[in-house]
């Protein structure tokens, strides 16, 4: 029983480090919207 949990989080570690290793060196595309917010004029200090 011991060797089956052994198993279990050797695949998990391998599972998470072969997640890290592609978005390390995958290229992600930023979003490309152009996002404009209007702020009021009451929100800053004069």
């Amino acid at each position: 029983m011991g060797k089956f949990w052994l198993v279990i989080i050797m695949l998990i570690l391998i599972g998470i480090g072969g997640g890290a290793v592609y978005l390390m060196f995958v290229d992600i595309e930023p979003p490309k919207e152009h996002v404009e917010k209007t702020l009021p004029n009451d929100k800053f200090p004069q």
